[in-house]
C-alpha cells in the first residue's frame, strides 16, 4: 500500500507539500509523473529517465493489454522488472481508451475542448448516443483492436485483473472519461456507470496495491460535487481526478474548485492527463499533488524544445546557424552538450538521437520546474 504525509499547507492557496511513500519509494509532492504508456519513456531507457528527475511514471492499462499481455508482463515478474525501474509505477484503468478511440476520435476533441463546431458550443452527444467503434454498456466498453480489428472487451473487473497482473503500485478504477460537447443527461448517465464500476473496482482488488477512486462529472457543478462526494465516501486511498475538463483553463479550474473541498485532504489527488508548464502552478494551487502529461515527450518527437525564453522549433532552417546550447539557464547534459545548430542537422537529416536528447532536456526542464514550485510552497510564496 502507499502512505501520504502532509508537511506543509500553504496560507495562500489549497497548494501542499507532501512525501508520497510507496513500495518502491518515495516521491516528493507536488510532483510531475512522467508517462510511459507502453512500459517505456519513448526514446529513453529507464535509467535515463531517472536521470532526467522522473521519480514515477505512469503506463498504460489498454495498450499493455494489446502487447505484450498483462501474462506476459507477470510473468516477468511485473512492470517493476520488466523494465528495470525500481521507482514507483501507476497504470491507469483504460478508461481513458473508451474516450479517445470513442467520441475522441470521432469528434476530433480532447479533455479540454479545443474544437467548437460551427465556431460555437454545440451539445452534441445525447443520453443514447453512442461513439462509432466503441459500444458502452452498463458492464464495460467493447472495443475493436486498433492492431487487427479483433473484438475486445474491458470492464471494471477485467481492469482490475490486467492492473494486478501488471503490479503497479498506484492503479485507478475503470471509468468513462466522458467527451466535450456531451448533455447534462448524458453525463449524469455515464456517471451513473461510472461509479457503479468504482463499487465493483474495490471489491475486485485483492493485491496490496493502491487503488484510487476517478471523480468524473465533466462541466456540471451538482455532478462533479456529487461525484467527489460519493468517490470520497468509498474510502479509497487516493483519487484521480478525470476529464473532460470544460471548454478551456479557466472551466478547468472551476471545476477542480467544485472538487476538491469534497475530498478528504489527507490523502494524495491526482489529475489525469493534464500538465502544461502554463497548468502548472494553477493546478497545484488547487491542491493537486501528482498530475501526468505526455507534452514532454510527445513535443520532443517532433522537434520542439521548451526552454527559458519558451518554446523551440529545432526543425527550423534558422538554427542551424545558431551556436548557443539549447538552454543556458538548463544543468540537463543536452544543455552542456549539443547546440542548436546541431539538435537541427539532426531533426533534419530524419536521425533518430535528436529525439532522445530532446526528450531528456524536456523531461529535465519539466521536473526541475516542478522542484521549483515546491520551493515556492516552501518559502510561503504560492
Amino acid at each position: 500500500m502507499i502512505s501520504f504525509k502532509i508537511l506543509k499547507k500553504s496560507k495562500k492557496s489549497r497548494a501542499r507539500l507532501g512525501l508520497l511513500e510507496t513500495p518502491h519509494g518515495v516521491v516528493e509532492t507536488p510532483a510531475l509523473v512522467t508517462v510511459a504508456t507502453q512500459a517505456v519513456v519513448k526514446t529513453l531507457t529507464s535509467e535515463e529517465a531517472a536521470q532526467a528527475k522522473s521519480r514515477i511514471i505512469i503506463s498504460n492499462t489498454f495498450h499493455l493489454h494489446l502487447k505484450p499481455g498483462e501474462k506476459i508482463v507477470k510473468a516477468n515478474g511485473g512492470l517493476h522488472k520488466f523494465m528495470n525501474w525500481q521507482k514507483p509505477i501507476m497504470t491507469d484503468s483504460g478508461g481513458f481508451q473508451v474516450f479517445s478511440l470513442g467520441f475522441g476520435r470521432d469528434l476530433k476533441v480532447g479533455k479540454v475542448l479545443k474544437y467548437f463546431p460551427g465556431n460555437e458550443r454545440k451539445e452534441i452527444i445525447e443520453k443514447s448516443n453512442q461513439p462509432k467503434s466503441v459500444t458502452i454498456t452498463d458492464d464495460g466498453v467493447h472495443f475493436r483492436s486498433p492492431l487487427d480489428g479483433s473484438k475486445l472487451f474491458l470492464g471494471p473487473k477485467e481492469s482490475m485483473k490486467i492492473q494486478q497482473d501488471l503490479g503497479a503500485d498506484i492503479i485507478f478504477t475503470f471509468d468513462e472519461c466522458t467527451p466535450p460537447l456531451s448533455t447534462y443527461e448524458y453525463v449524469k448517465e455515464s456517471l451513473r456507470k461510472t461509479h457503479n464500476w468504482a463499487k465493483i473496482c474495490r471489491k475486485e482488488v485483492k493485491s496490496k496495491q493502491a487503488l484510487f477512486g476517478i471523480v468524473q462529472g465533466s462541466r456540471f457543478k451538482d455532478l462533479r460535487e456529487e461525484a467527489s462526494q460519493f468517490i470520497n465516501s468509498l474510502g479509497f486511498p487516493g483519487y484521480g481526478i478525470g476529464g473532460d475538463l470544460g471548454e478551456d483553463k479557466k472551466a478547468m479550474d472551476q471545476i477542480l474548485k467544485w472538487t476538491m473541498p469534497y475530498l478528504d485532504e489527507q490523502k494524495p489527488r491526482h489529475l489525469l492527463g493534464i500538465g502544461y508548464l502554463e497548468d502548472m502552478e494553477n493546478i497545484i494551487k488547487n491542491g493537486i499533488d501528482t498530475f501526468d502529461c505526455i507534452v514532454p515527450t510527445h513535443y520532443a518527437r517532433r522537434g520542439i524544445a521548451f526552454t527559458s525564453i519558451g518554446k523551440l522549433d529545432l526543425r527550423k532552417s534558422k538554427f542551424l546557424k545558431d551556436k548557443n546550447y539549447l538552454d543556458k539557464t538548463c544543468g540537463c547534459f543536452v544543455c552542456q552538450t549539443y547546440t542548436r545548430s546541431y539538435i537541427c542537422h539532426l531533426l533534419k537529416a530524419n536521425e533518430i538521437t535528436p529525439l532522445k536528447l530532446l526528450t531528456f532536456h524536456n523531461l529535465y526542464f519539466f521536473n526541475t520546474f516542478v522542484e521549483k514550485i515546491r520551493e515556492k510552497i516552501k518559502r510561503g510564496a504560492l
